[in-house]
């Protein structure tokens, strides 16, 4: 299994925003992607930003592919992310979990 990582950072007044949009737009088209595991959103307050950690789950890199095409390390991110966030990072990390507790 491979956790695909993302990070970006929105101002508090409309952090509510991208939460939003990840819900509406974000899940609803990975769920169509054949080796889609699952997701996790989380936030926390980071030098008077909001700091929102995207975790995505993943059968294989070849899912991701799937997803993201051929270059798995550039971040897919939507107008309507753009929109909602001061910054965010261009790239994505990936992990190969190795133990499951």
């Amino acid at each position: 299994m491979i956790i695909r990582e993302w990070r970006a950072r929105a101002e508090p007044a409309r952090s509510d925003a991208y939460p939003r949009h990840f819900r509406e737009m974000v899940v609803s088209e990975l769920r169509h992607v054949e080796g889609f595991l699952g997701a996790y959103l989380s936030e926390c307050l980071v030098d008077g930003e909001v700091e929102f950690v995207v975790l995505t789950r993943w059968q294989s890199m070849d899912s991701i592919r799937g997803f993201a095409g051929e270059a798995v390390e550039q971040a897919k991110v939507e107008p309507g992310a753009v929109a909602a966030l001061l910054r965010y990072d261009d790239t994505v990390r990936h992990y190969e979990i190795i133990e499951e507790v």
